[in-house]
């Protein structure tokens, strides 16, 4: 497989364009909705994907939940991880009813500078024309896209807990489910070549949140289609105190800070300007990173391999400080979010315990970081390096919907706010 492209480093932050700077001419601003981080297709141990495969004479149809509502409503695609030309031969969206079901009425056709139908360069992206569709947050949208000619292996997000369709020929723009009878079971999901939605119009919304980090933020253990991971129920958190922002997850389960893996995606200080940064209007970031740096730092299955330098605390600061600059220097604040306890899970060890205890100590008690939220005190029993029995899937590491919300809970909303 042809590696992508080189991304920008950290250092190149506070260079690298935003895509919500509104084009030349227009006043229109627009607001992140929902994302997700894009990946290298690969095998996933754990289950069932259609990323290696691709997509041939297919409509997929695509369900997320916005977390910003507006009157005008657009997507991103990426091809980040193609190695040649991605060919979409059309695209809709709409307010969606029940599983692959669109609310009647509601279904627009999206386009792409005026065409029906568009193809993304290898490693790019493209980005729909507005089309009109009031939307409130917290609000399910469903976006299909049909590829007439075979797409080759897809750029994806790996884990999204939610059920996506599939269906033989061109339903774009059928309301209803009869077609999209093709899922993947059981149900974990993927999202394909979707990267975000954004939009505009309505009550001007306040600079986002974006939660960084691995699969705690990426939400497995969430309920499949329930929305309950933490970034989730920040969201619902903070319009429920009549402080309502958009909370953006940029969660790669297995993503490591300091490394890339094969199951993982690129090192968080190799993505965190793509993935946190370039999104639209950021305000804030909750960095939440380093367990899988420490569980799984000899796993050559992951991609690390065996001959990767010792992590220590030493390096995995090193690491914290290389997003805080790049934050600072694009006037983003950040939050650091202290390593959740994992001793019971099958990558727990002595020596990665105490890792955890020094970076959790440096995160609480150094200042690097604008503010501090501790998921760790949030989560543990009260010896500190267990999770609670009642907030956990069962493998001492993955957090139940019970503990995404108290996950949620932990996070004080004023230090949101720059």
């Amino acid at each position: 497989m042809s590696a992508p492209q080189p991304r920008p480093s950290l250092l190149d932050a506070a260079s690298s364009a935003q895509t919500s700077r509104p084009a030349p001419g227009t006043d229109t601003v627009w607001h992140g909705a929902w994302t997700t981080p894009a990946m290298r297709p690969s095998t996933a141990p754990w289950f069932a994907t259609w990323a290696e495969q691709g997509f041939h004479n297919h409509s997929l149809r695509q369900i997320v939940r916005v977390s910003a509502g507006g009157t005008t409503v657009r997507i991103r695609l990426s091809n980040a991880y193609g190695t040649a030309p991605l060919r979409l031969a059309g695209a809709s969206i709409g307010h969606t009813l029940s599983g692959a079901t669109m609310q009647p009425g509601s279904l627009r056709t999206l386009l792409f500078e005026g065409a029906a139908s568009v193809t993304v360069p290898a490693h790019g992206r493209a980005v729909s024309d507005p089309v009109t569709l009031p939307t409130q947050p917290l609000q399910k949208l469903t976006i299909t896209l049909y590829f007439q000619a075979a797409t080759g292996p897809a750029t994806y997000h790996q884990l999204s807990m939610a059920t996506t369709y599939r269906a033989t020929g061109n339903h774009l723009h059928s309301p209803a489910a009869t077609a999209y009878s093709d899922k993947i079971e059981p149900g974990y999901g993927s999202w394909y070549y979707l990267e975000g939605i954004e939009t505009a119009g309505g009550p001007p919304w306040p600079p986002a949140v974006v939660a960084f980090g691995d699969s705690l933020t990426d939400g497995f253990g969430a309920t499949i289609d329930g929305d309950d991971r933490y970034p989730d129920l920040l969201a619902a958190r903070l319009i429920a105190a009549g402080r309502p922002r958009p909370v953006l997850n940029a969660g790669i389960g297995s993503n490591k800070l300091l490394t890339a893996s094969a199951l993982g995606g690129d090192a968080g200080i190799a993505r965190f300007t793509r993935d946190v940064l370039d999104q639209p209007r950021v305000g804030t970031v909750i960095a939440l990173i380093g367990i899988n740096d420490l569980q799984q730092s000899d796993d050559a299955a992951g991609g690390a391999g065996r001959d990767v330098p010792p992590v220590t605390a030493r390096r995995l600061i090193g690491g914290h400080r290389a997003l805080i600059r790049a934050a600072h220097a694009r006037n983003v604040r950040i939050i650091g979010a202290t390593l959740t306890p994992y001793r019971g899970a099958a990558g727990w060890s002595v020596t990665g315990e105490s890792v955890r205890a020094q970076v959790n100590e440096w995160i609480r008690g150094s200042g690097a970081y604008d503010a501090v939220v501790d998921f760790a005190r949030a989560l543990a029993l009260d010896s500190g390096d267990r999770i609670r029995e009642d907030l956990h899937i069962g493998d001492h590491l993955h957090p139940n919907p019970a503990g995404y919300q108290a996950m949620a809970d932990a996070v004080d909303l004023a230090a949101l706010e720059q």
